[in-house]
């Protein structure tokens, strides 16, 4: 048996999320059913994460086993395949152990917003009505990197072991017309990264101080925090793994 490991983009508006629902369009059956067809068996695909609906990725990673040696030319006809909303980037052989989810080291997101109306980015970014304090947002996210329970930014009702998270970067730029939250860690809780977008929002608009930022952390209660963002401003787009501790030797990409 030989693992594979896929390295891919989506766009998420069409997709109820990564995960396979019944009767409901996801990238992991999508790609399931894409790779299936052309090597003409089974595949079940491991993704890296579980994006909700409507979420996007730039930089996404799944694996796969397979009893024979793919086709060279699979990454071309996955392409002509899948709908226009994807693309595969590379498929390479990795060591058997290669998770795509439990060996990644870290993963970025970035959340997108604007107080601009901005047509070529419709459904990429999230619209809002107000000219946010970036620099007091700046410094509500470093108050984000002294703590590590985010129970506060956590979906209700998940069956989350722990709501444990370590970041390793939190950070307001202005890119164009827009505002762009970056924000990497070992690991995300579910609906985190836009109920924390959501949160600092409220610090750059004046509903919430520095001091209420800490409060609502330290309260871990998701009650205490701000709205949920939309999804569509959310993107994956970075994983890290130690890729010469998983990739097969011969394999130089």
């Amino acid at each position: 048996m030989m693992r594979y490991a896929i390295h891919l983009a989506y766009n998420g508006a069409n997709y109820c999320g990564w995960q396979t629902q019944p009767e409901l369009p996801t990238v992991q059956q999508t790609l399931e059913q894409a790779l299936s067809t052309l090597t003409r068996s089974s595949v079940a695909v491991v993704g890296c994460g579980r994006t909700d609906t409507g979420v996007h990725a730039s930089d996404f990673y799944a694996h796969f086993d397979s009893e024979k040696e793919l086709d060279g030319n699979l990454v071309f006809k996955l392409n002509s395949y899948l709908p226009p909303d994807m693309a595969i980037f590379a498929i390479f052989r990795v060591a058997g152990n290669f998770h795509a989810r439990f060996s990644a080291l870290s993963r970025t997101y970035q959340y997108h917003v604007s107080d601009a109306r901005l047509p070529f980015r419709q459904g990429l970014y999230s619209r809002i009505y107000f000219q946010p304090d970036i620099e007091l947002m700046n410094r509500a996210a470093r108050v984000l990197m002294e703590y590590d329970d985010f129970t506060s930014f956590a979906k209700l009702h998940t069956d989350n072991k722990t709501n444990i998270c370590h970041l390793t970067e939190a950070h307001w730029d202005r890119v164009g017309e827009e505002l762009v939250f970056t924000i990497q860690s070992n690991r995300f809780l579910r609906n985190m990264v836009r109920s924390v977008t959501g949160t600092l929002l409220d610090v750059g608009r004046g509903k919430l101080t520095i001091e209420g930022l800490r409060s609502v952390i330290e309260k871990k209660n998701r009650c205490a925090a701000g709205v949920s963002m939309p999804a569509q401003g959310l993107f994956l787009t970075k994983v890290e793994y130690e890729w010469e501790k998983l990739k097969m030797k011969n394999d130089n990409r």
